[in-house]
């Protein structure tokens, strides 16, 4: 099932909602798990679980991290390319390509294979195709974009 959340506002400020696939887990709790990471929606992963809390906002509640790192890549020239660079390097590593569009790629990978790797894969990617930039869609916080959630410290002391 598709459930909407807020991706964020344009430019007159309205809200702008993605569709994101889920898991239900709980029917009496609401509790769901998202299937693929997002491509517009910040600080969320694939594998997480979370509780909608208000649906016609698109507001949830997070319940619990995934481990899962969403990793967005945005390219103005040849995708195709650039997925078929990255996704067999993603994937040794056990990540997965959830999402491509015109103009951009989403894959999820487990932080536990470690920034520096998973950095020098994307840097690598990037550096090699025009036009090309990736980012984190979980890992700072959507407000200044610069400060680092630090959700993985409390997963490696499970």
């Amino acid at each position: 099932m598709d459930i909407a959340f807020l991706a964020g506002f344009d430019q007159v400020n309205q809200p702008v909602f993605e569709n994101l696939t889920v898991e239900l887990l709980n029917a009496d709790t609401e509790e769901v798990r998202l299937l693929k990471s997002p491509l517009l929606t910040r600080n969320l992963a694939a594998g997480d679980k979370i509780r909608p809390t208000n649906p016609e906002r698109g507001e949830y509640d997070l319940i619990e991290r995934s481990g899962n790192l969403s990793i967005r890549v945005f390219c103005r020239g040849e995708l195709d390319s650039l997925a078929n660079t990255l996704t067999p390097e993603i994937e040794k590593l056990g990540g997965s390509l959830d999402l491509q569009t015109e103009r951009a790629l989403v894959y999820t990978i487990h932080f536990s294979i470690g920034f520096k790797q998973i950095e020098e894969i994307f840097n690598d990617a990037c550096d090699a195709f025009d036009e090309s930039m990736w980012l984190y869609g979980n890992v700072y916080d959507d407000k200044d974009g610069k400060t680092p959630l630090g959700w993985w410290t409390d997963q490696q002391e499970i």
